[in-house]
């Protein structure tokens, strides 16, 4: 099957297509095109780095439709797999969190979905998870899909008799449809995206990224505040080690008028790669040791965990960082009536269990809002619109 790039044609050609990497549809709503065809059937590509395989008895042709510069069916955005969150821009979030409140209304619904039944998530996770693990593998199972799972691969499984990484998603990749992979190692999301011909989700590469947070980081923002362009974001904590801050910086910067505030000890500040980036793409941004003036200018108070599990043996270092900026009674104090606190979730005590029943603390909405984000994800890579 080709599609071209303006989309003003397209051309079905059904003897050469895979099963599983087509979403098909004989009833396609009428916003989509401006002349439907009734009895058209249409099916497009969810996932281009597909192996194709011959099909017989599967008739096709071509259709004319009309450009429009909007995400319509066909010309979406080619998302193949979910590494970084440079790949991102406004459009593509905006048609991510269209789908994801489509599944907030099937989370809700009594009846369990099949859109993805038929289809197996692999997760692979060398680093401890528990919140990720578990709404992606919810996420599948609300939608109809069934999951493989290892909890700790990088002790638990052939890493541990030394297998490389590429021979390991290589292996996997035979067994299922999708591979959802948390790793120690920054870039090796994007070792195993190159490698395997089935969709890559990062869902976490050491101190890299993690995309999918940053994903449902933003689409949290924009539930609670309403919007995401002219916010003021402060991000505290491990600044130098925490992927979910790098990620969503990558994520701010595609918004129009955003200040970010650069919260930190000294000894995990925010590296200058991000820094550098915010600059390029005419983010303001500032670095301030001063959480409570901060938190009073702020929409949006995004705290993180100083990650000990960064340090290796230097746990002199760890301790003279954590427990200098928390979260509690006296910052609520000064901060803006509708601003929200986020936290990517595990809290250690940068946050007091006492702020939790202020309305503005929305980190547990946010983990849920991961679901939803997750959930939209599987469909798109594995089925598409």
């Amino acid at each position: 099957m080709s599609i071209t790039s303006s989309f003003t044609s397209a051309t079905l050609c059904g003897s050469l297509v895979s099963p599983k990497a087509l979403g098909c549809s004989n009833a396609l709503p009428s916003n989509h095109f401006s002349n439907p065809f009734e009895s058209s059937k249409l099916c497009l590509t969810a996932n281009p780095k597909k192996s194709i395989a011959p099909v017989q008895g599967i008739r096709c042709h071509a259709m004319q439709v009309e450009t429009r510069e909007a995400f319509t069916a066909g010309k979406e955005f080619q998302l193949s797999d979910v590494i970084e969150g440079q790949q991102f821009d406004r459009e593509m979030l905006s048609a991510i969190f269209d789908v994801a409140r489509e599944m907030e209304k099937i989370e809700k619904s009594s009846s369990q979905s099949e859109i993805l039944k038929g289809y197996l998530m692999a997760t692979l996770f060398y680093e401890p998870s528990t919140r990720t693990r578990l709404s992606f593998e919810s996420a599948m199972k609300r939608l109809g899909g069934e999951v493989l799972t290892t909890e700790n691969a990088r002790e638990f499984s052939s890493a541990a008799k030394g297998e490389t990484l590429e021979d390991t998603i290589r292996t996997v990749e035979g067994y299922s449809d999708i591979i959802v992979m948390r790793h120690f190692e920054s870039g090796a999301a994007k070792k195993a995206a190159a490698t395997a011909n089935i969709p890559v989700i990062n869902a976490g590469d050491g101190p890299g990224e993690h995309p999918t947070q940053a994903l449902l980081d933003v689409y949290t923002i924009q539930s609670e505040i309403g919007k995401l362009d002219g916010i003021s974001v402060a991000l505290v904590g491990d600044l130098a080690n925490g992927r979910t801050v790098r990620s969503l910086a990558y994520l701010l910067a595609k918004f129009k008028d955003v200040k970010i505030y650069l919260v930190s000890p000294e000894i995990v500040k925010m590296k200058d790669d991000i820094k550098d980036y915010l600059t390029l793409n005419g983010v303001e941004w500032e670095e301030s040791s001063d959480l409570m003036e901060v938190a009073s200018k702020c929409d949006v108070v995004y705290q993180t965990r100083i990650q000990r599990e960064r340090f290796g043996e230097r746990l002199d270092l760890y301790e003279a960082a954590r427990g200098k900026y928390i979260v509690d009674k006296a910052l609520l104090g000064v901060m803006q009536k509708d601003a929200v606190i986020m936290h990517p979730l595990p809290r250690l005590d940068e946050i007091t269990a006492d702020v939790d029943a202020d309305p503005r603390a929305a980190y547990f909405r946010q983990a849920k809002n991961g679901l939803f984000i997750r959930m939209a994800l599987l469909k798109l890579l594995l089925v598409g619109w």
